[in-house]
């Protein structure tokens, strides 16, 4: 039987729901601290960062990178009957090689999986049930991602930052934003970002200087029970990554069973005709 798959779904949103505003909602930003002027010397007001600015030199500092790699911590919040809420974790390291090569390889309390793109097939290996799925989808690692998405429902956590157009996704779609700050995430100075939306709030902290690489994401689900959060620390950041020959290569296991993947318009049942009532004491 054909089995239908998905792993880490949510954080695509992340990267598609950005906002270019100074304003969130109609709050305003956190008090930050004085600065100390110079002596003789008339202090000046430091304008605000503009999020958008900030995401737009992050997205095009990854695009240039031709490979890189990163690991990050994750940890999501399920609620239970009751509104009991837990927290379960996952490891997960992250390898791009433009413009055809991805895997992403986690291990939680929840599932553990692997998904590999050798720029010819799409390999997504569930490694507690030792069975694993793969898709053709020749052509570049967006290429990819996008007919695994579109075509199978399939989205992966983290793989969007390997698009070559995540500037324009991150931009399309917008909501209000809140530059919060400047705050340490891990003994790394970042810019603290908010966005909004109907029923998520995302908080970003991206990383000053010269390579500003995300470091912290945060996804609140505010309209469910509990309000659950999606959290991630991204760090080990390499841009000059020394990977194997075979590391894009998927090899099954001994004993893993070869299963497919469903694509999201397939059905078993036929849906059923709609039939137009007849009019009482009337022709039909």
């Amino acid at each position: 039987m054909s089995k239908r798959i998905f792993w880490i779904p949510g954080l695509l949103a992340v990267i598609l729901l950005m906002a270019p505003g100074a304003g969130f909602g109609q709050e305003k930003a956190p008090p930050q601290p004085p600065q100390a002027a110079a002596p003789g010397a008339q202090a000046v007001k430091e304008a605000i960062p503009d999020p958008k600015a900030i995401i737009q030199q992050s997205c095009e500092f990854l695009k240039k990178q031709p490979k890189f790699s990163f690991k990050a911590e994750v940890t999501n919040d399920r609620v239970y009957a009751g509104g009991k809420k837990l927290q379960f974790g996952m490891e997960v390291a992250a390898f791009f090689q433009r413009p055809d090569h991805l895997k992403i390889d986690g291990d939680g309390d929840l599932e553990s999986k692997e998904l590999v793109f050798d720029g010819k097939t799409l390999t997504l290996y569930d490694k507690y049930q030792n069975h694993y799925a793969t898709i053709d989808v020749p052509g570049d690692i967006d290429g990819a991602l996008d007919k695994a998405y579109k075509e199978y429902g399939l989205r992966v956590g983290l793989a969007e930052l390997g698009s070559a157009k995540l500037c324009r996704h991150a931009l399309e779609r917008m909501a209000h934003a809140l530059y919060v700050g400047r705050h340490v995430v891990r003994g790394v100075s970042c810019h603290h970002l908010a966005f909004d939306r109907k029923d998520r709030l995302f908080q970003l902290w991206i990383e000053v200087g010269d390579k500003p690489v995300l470091r912290k994401i945060v996804v609140t689900r505010k309209n469910e029970p509990g309000s659950p959060q999606w959290t991630a620390y991204l760090s080990d950041w390499n841009f000059a990554p020394a990977f194997a020959e075979n590391l894009f290569t998927f090899v099954p296991p001994e004993g893993a069973q070869k299963i497919k993947f469903m694509p999201v318009h397939s059905s078993t049942t036929p849906a059923p005709k709609k039939v137009k009532p007849k009019k009482k004491g009337g022709a039909s």
